[in-house]
């Protein structure tokens, strides 16, 4: 899932920050490394007690209140797809204008209003991905697992033949990005500038799939399979990956003697590489990374989180056409306009809102309930979840005063005269503009810390829970409703 497009451009928005080769690569390994904690906190359920997040989420957030955490992430989900379709077009668009000619790369500008403007070729290519994203995912997990097969092996040796192309072409030279010097140093302006919202952004980058590990590891073999699969496979992985995409980026700039900040696109460098040949099959490869990152990370839980709020109107294939329409509407082409929108407004606005949410979900399973549940009751309107009708209103509570710590100061820093983002220069609330730079950890520690106190009346009674698993016995003695009988399918 790390080798995407997506995180490809990671490290182009913190070099774009002012940082250098080495702070970029030392950001996101530790942004990975924070985020593995609550990862694994949560993945834990999936495996132990074979439930999805929409689910699990029930536990702590109460059957009906689950619906309200579900949907913000499906609405974050929605986004990414939309981001990830649009790159994935951007690849296509230029093999086929190399295989079609000029008629393909010089067609009419199609205007869309306030949506946008761009070749009606680029428009269809756009459209086209969208809609064969959906037929694969619609035909079920089996065919997402067997793209990712033979995607992720295939891309992997590819970037490193590239390297060792460009590094022989190069004659060893690292170019000038490796060999350019910090614009940030590494003192305040480091530490207390730049450093904050990169590290929140690229924490953030995977905060999401955090909360819905469960939707996968619920089909992991047992608890060790699944731990060290992350353990080993994200840390490594962005770390390779990134380091690869700066030492690429910059030793391509050098044999083709141009502004590297003109080659942070994967589209963009591939086509520096000059043979028709060349850019063909490398475009193709990075549509197939998208691609497979796409359906596998990006629609399918929000997929799911629509199908269970909304049982009576919408199953597992509606809601996948639901996400890909709201992740186009979400105007992708316009987040990914600049570091400054990418960074302040898309990763630090949406993990400073969703964060808390995870916080919430440890204390609850692992500090209130052990990590026990009651499986059958996650679907009994009746049962231990059940709450104040359906909604804990101590974890609401929680989510609520964690999101305004975490963004009541969010802000769009002025470059240059002009402002970057839509926020006001000071934050909305202009002495929580300094928890905006550290938005991730606010609201996963205040929503932990305030759903904590809210419950301490009840680590007393932690001994009462226990694990049910789930049975046709118990649930047929359970009053069930129809949002349950959508999630158990």
């Amino acid at each position: 899932m790390a080798i995407n497009a997506a995180t490809w451009t990671l490290a182009a928005a913190l070099i774009a920050m002012g940082m250098n080769w080495i702070q970029v690569v030392f950001t996101i390994v530790l942004a990975n490394l924070i985020i593995l904690i609550p990862m694994l906190c949560n993945s834990h359920a999936g495996a132990k007690h074979g439930v999805s997040f929409p689910v699990f989420i029930r536990s702590s957030f109460g059957i009906r209140g689950a619906n309200i955490p579900a949907l913000m992430r499906a609405l974050v989900g929605c986004g990414w797809a939309g981001i990830q379709t649009w790159l994935t077009p951007l690849a296509l668009d230029l093999a086929l204008g190399l295989i079609l000619g000029n008629w393909w790369r010089n067609a009419t500008e199609v205007s869309l209003g306030p949506i946008g403007q761009q070749r009606w070729t680029l428009w269809l290519c756009f459209f086209g991905c969208a809609i064969v994203q959906v037929w694969v995912i619609i035909r079920g997990f089996n065919a997402i697992k067997r793209l990712q097969q033979l995607s992720a092996p295939l891309i992997s040796l590819s970037i490193v033949v590239l390297l060792g192309y460009l590094l022989f072409r190069s004659g060893g030279d690292l170019g000038p990005i490796v060999n350019k010097l910090s614009a940030v140093g590494w003192g305040r302006e480091f530490w207390l500038g730049v450093f904050p919202p990169g590290l929140m952004a690229n924490i953030a980058f995977w905060a999401t799939l955090s909360l819905n590990m469960p939707d996968f590891t619920r089909f992991a073999k047992n608890q060790r399979s699944q731990m060290w699969g992350q353990v080993i496979g994200l840390p490594l992985s962005m770390f390779a990956f990134s380091l690869v995409a700066v030492l690429v980026t910059s030793t391509a700039a050098a044999v083709y003697k141009v502004d590297p900040s003109s080659l942070w696109s994967p589209d963009a460098l591939v086509a520096a590489l000059g043979n028709p040949l060349v850019v063909i099959i490398g475009s193709f490869i990075i549509v197939l990374a998208n691609f497979s990152t796409n359906v596998a990370a990006n629609m399918v839980g929000p997929a799911l989180d629509f199908s269970n709020a909304f049982p009576s109107w919408l199953n597992f294939r509606k809601g996948v056409i639901i996400v890909m329409t709201i992740g186009s509407l979400m105007l992708p082409w316009r987040l990914l306009a600049s570091p400054e929108a990418y960074v302040f407004v898309w990763l630090g606005f949406y993990g400073g809102i969703t964060c808390a949410i995870g916080g919430i979900m440890v204390i609850d399973y692992w500090v209130l309930k052990k990590t026990n549940l009651n499986v059958p009751d996650l679907f009994n309107y009746s049962g231990q979840y059940a709450y104040n009708a359906g909604i804990n209103l101590k974890a609401l509570a929680a989510f609520i005063i964690g999101a305004f710590f975490a963004v009541g100061g969010a802000y769009s820093p002025v470059v240059d005269g002009a402002k970057t983002g839509p926020f006001p220069e000071f934050g909305f609330i202009p002495f929580l503009q300094v928890a905006y730079d550290f938005n991730w950890v606010v609201s996963f520690v205040v929503g932990m810390a305030v759903y904590l106190l809210l419950n301490l009346n009840e680590l007393p009674k932690r001994q009462r829970h226990r694990t049910v698993p789930f049975t046709v016995a118990s649930t047929s003695e359970a009053p069930e409703s129809p949002e349950a009988i959508a999630a158990a399918s």
